[in-house]
């Protein structure tokens, strides 16, 4: 019974740390290659003298290199935004990091200088006119029109 209970017990606190120890969770069977991946690549590290190639742990676990490139890319840790950069620790990874949901303020700057050189532009012309090229290429509008459509809000033919 006590090599049995043994067995049982190791299981329950491997599981238990498979489950409990990273931030995302991972299944069990994938921490377990995990693990065996990570003992063959320190193996092959102290026999060869440098960092085996996912080609040659391949070999080493008889498995598809590519199956060993996604088992590498699952074991990396996620890294916390506010892990502190530098040695003063006073910015944190974070503060690199693009939003690419916001616009840059050169493209903020650029848009506007685009708008008031525009109205400038429009103000020389005649309210006909303005509105015309306003409708046409959708200057302060939800949308462009087509020719057709600017010729018979102003009663002319789309070539006119």
């Amino acid at each position: 019974f006590s090599t049995y209970a043994t067995w049982w017990i190791r299981q329950a606190i491997t599981r238990s740390i498979a489950d409990l120890a990273r931030t995302i969770r991972i299944p069990v069977h994938m921490i377990e290659t995990i693990n065996k991946l990570n003992r063959i690549s320190r193996q092959m590290l102290q026999e060869m003298g440098r960092e085996p190639t996912p080609e040659e742990l391949g070999e080493r676990m008889e498995m598809p290199e590519d199956k060993i490139r996604k088992v590498l890319k699952i074991a990396k840790e996620p890294i916390s935004m506010e892990t502190p950069i530098g040695d003063d620790e006073d910015s944190h990874l974070g503060d690199f990091i693009e939003d690419s949901t916001m616009q840059s303020p050169i493209d903020v700057a650029t848009v506007e200088s685009l708008k008031e050189a525009t109205r400038d532009v429009l103000s020389g012309l005649t309210a006909r006119e303005a509105k015309v090229l306003r409708m046409r290429f959708g200057i302060d509008m939800n949308t462009d029109h087509t020719l057709e459509e600017v010729g018979k809000q102003f009663d002319v033919t789309r070539e006119r």
